[in-house]
């Protein structure tokens, strides 16, 4: 039986979801990036730019990219898109390590960091030509809650992009997921030293809706359309909701 995503958290502790997920990030914003990278054998990059180019049809100006992080996303998108972008993280620690990096790419003019909640997002209604998410749904506390926020801060007949895991099916299933729950927790905990925060990592995987259910899920939040590309096996998939 799949677990509920909301009950899954990275630490065994009485706080809400929503604090322990910015401890679990401001605790790893050190060695975030390389953990990524290292992790994913930069893939991840390709997974950005892919996103991007499908952002790049809508011709943004303004971009939200919630669960920004270190801000590998909203520097993707500047530079494949020309706009304007707000990143948003609830961890001040990772903002932290991104606005050393925008500086140094000499993008503080165009991307802006703010820490804020996903889930209570501090924007009018549809001020944003697009919004992007990478691998920051699944930490939401409220998923329905954090995703009506994201529809109603996009305008009317723009859309939403997610970037987020999903689970490998067929034949490399069992190969990836003992990968991903033995061999990259080992690593991220070595790492990383935060015995808990690749664990959570698959845990929060397969709890995750991916495919046929988050579209369904996107459309019950008021979506018009919802399409999908899977994207290395299935590795991740990118989900473009249209308000």
């Amino acid at each position: 039986m799949t677990k509920d995503i909301t009950k899954v958290t990275p630490y065994n502790s009485e706080a809400t979801k929503k604090s322990q997920v910015e401890d679990m990030f401001d605790n790893i914003a050190p060695k975030y990036d390389l953990l990524n990278h290292v992790l994913s054998m930069k893939i991840d990059v390709l997974w950005r730019n892919t996103l991007v180019k499908m952002m790049k049809k809508d011709n943004p100006q303004e971009v939200l990219d919630v669960a920004t992080g270190t801000g590998d996303l909203a520097i993707t998108i500047e530079k494949g898109t020309g706009a304007k972008v707000i990143g948003l993280d609830l961890s001040q620690q990772m903002l932290n390590v991104g606005v050393i990096k925008i500086k140094k790419l000499k993008l503080d003019g165009k991307i802006s960091m703010q820490k804020g909640d996903a889930e209570n997002l501090p924007f009018e209604d549809n001020r944003f030509d697009a919004v992007s998410v990478a691998f920051g749904v699944r930490n939401f506390e409220n998923l329905t809650k954090g995703l009506a926020e994201l529809r109603r801060v996009v305008k009317d007949n723009k859309s939403v992009y997610i970037l987020e895991f999903s689970k490998v099916e067929g034949f490399l299933g069992p190969f990836y997921m003992f990968y991903f729950k033995n061999i990259l927790p080992a690593i991220g905990r070595l790492v990383s030293k935060d015995n808990r925060a690749y664990t959570y990592l698959p845990d929060s995987v397969n709890a995750f809706p991916f495919g046929e259910k988050m579209k369904q899920i996107l459309l019950d939040t008021g979506f018009k359309n919802v399409e999908y590309k899977k994207l290395s096996l299935g590795i991740a998939t990118i989900y473009k909701a249209t308000k």
